[in-house]
């Protein structure tokens, strides 16, 4: 009489495995895809907008007489800029038709030439939109997708770490664990489709689980206020910091807290200024050092209206916790170190949109064998 065999720890992980995945199959496979399109959005979007290139011919114009030319011209109120570190690319203007308004929109300025180009949607913008909402609501209401979303994300958290369980062997010897690091181009359909699931998702993992950790930060307003409070700062704190109130003195202008600001921050990289909308109001600055080990690492500066410093927040002195929670959306994005670290993401995110298909094919595989 042959023997039962036992019900093993590592046979619940494949049985969970494999049910949780063929449950939430289809929603991951949509919610992967849109955010392997989205890894690079903005180049993307760039490609399809009209190029704008700036040749520099002795000092840039003013910034007032460039925010007069805008505002003489009807675009609106100017509400800020962006300088670029690079001298062959113009300067970017936020402005403004209606005080209510959210963002606004972009205007390019050529600073040399005065020459004005309206930032237009790029070709791919309504693509973007639809992978955006997709990605995040499923294209549903904001309130049914995004729960929908968020379960899925636990769940492919838990697929991820369960199919790093089962992805060792039950005997760990160097030639089984090699067995589980390359992908037999030579073999039968069917060990090649396992392979794939198995290998490329092994090194996709350790991508895989900090997109789904930084993720469930948008989903769940619970588990975002508990990763604050383990870290010790707020994650997607747009506050900032308590600031004094100065006014009735002489309003120093933009060019003059541009002028305060690279002082501040006497390195190069792309500049953003925000204007102060009231007297009351302060300038918030923004400086990114071109030279910084992340495209995302910037410090930041305010200044009253007439220029007084308010508070100065260098990313050098942040605690950890204060930096982990600043690159919550970069980790999540890709962004984090630039462009080759959306490379791995994108590839990670490929991989990603492909586990439910081939896990569905393995388990159809059995199936029809039984």
């Amino acid at each position: 009489m042959a023997k039962k065999k036992s019900y093993t720890f590592r046979s619940l992980m494949n049985d969970l495995h494999l049910w949780l995945g063929l449950a939430s199959g289809i929603i991951l496979f949509l919610v992967c895809l849109s955010g392997t399109v989205l890894t690079f959005e903005h180049e993307i979007k760039a490609a399809g907008a009209e190029p704008v290139t700036v040749t520099p011919e002795g000092e840039p114009r003013a910034v007032a007489s460039l925010i007069e030319l805008l505002e003489t011209a009807d675009y609106g109120t100017v509400t800020g800029v962006a300088l670029p570190a690079e001298p062959t690319e113009p300067w970017s203007f936020t402005v403004k038709q209606d005080p209510g308004e959210r963002r606004g929109r972009t205007v390019l300025v050529d600073p040399y030439t005065g020459a004005i180009h309206e930032a237009g949607e790029s070709a791919y913008a309504g693509l973007f939109r639809s992978m955006f909402f997709l990605h995040r609501w499923l294209l549903l209401d904001t309130e049914v997708g995004r729960p929908i979303v968020g379960v899925a994300t636990v769940i492919f958290l838990f697929l991820a770490l369960s199919g790093l369980v089962l992805w060792f062997p039950r005997r760990l010897r160097w030639k089984n664990l090699r067995q589980g690091l390359r992908v037999k181009t030579d073999g039968s359909r069917k060990r090649l489709n396992h392979d794939l699931h198995n290998t490329l998702g092994f090194y996709a993992c350790g991508l895989l689980i900090v997109m789904c950790l930084t993720g469930l930060c948008w989903s769940f307003e619970g588990y975002r206020e508990g990763l604050s409070r383990v870290i010790g700062a707020k994650v997607f704190d747009r506050g900032g910091p308590e600031l004094p109130t100065l006014t009735g003195e002489t309003a120093v202008g933009p060019a003059g807290a541009i002028a305060l600001a690279q002082a501040a921050f006497p390195y190069p990289g792309e500049l953003n200024v925000s204007f102060p909308g009231a007297a009351d109001e302060p300038y918030r600055i923004r400086k990114y050092d071109a030279a910084s080990w992340s495209p995302v690492v910037y410090d930041q500066l305010y200044l009253s209206a007439s220029g007084t410093e308010l508070a100065r927040v260098n990313y050098a002195d942040k605690s950890l916790g204060e930096r982990i929670a600043g690159a919550i959306k970069p980790l999540h994005t890709g962004e984090i170190f630039g462009w080759w670290s959306k490379v791995l993401y994108f590839l990670a995110c490929l991989i990603a949109t492909s586990l439910p298909v081939t896990g569905t094919l393995i388990w159809w595989g059995k199936l029809r064998r039984r």
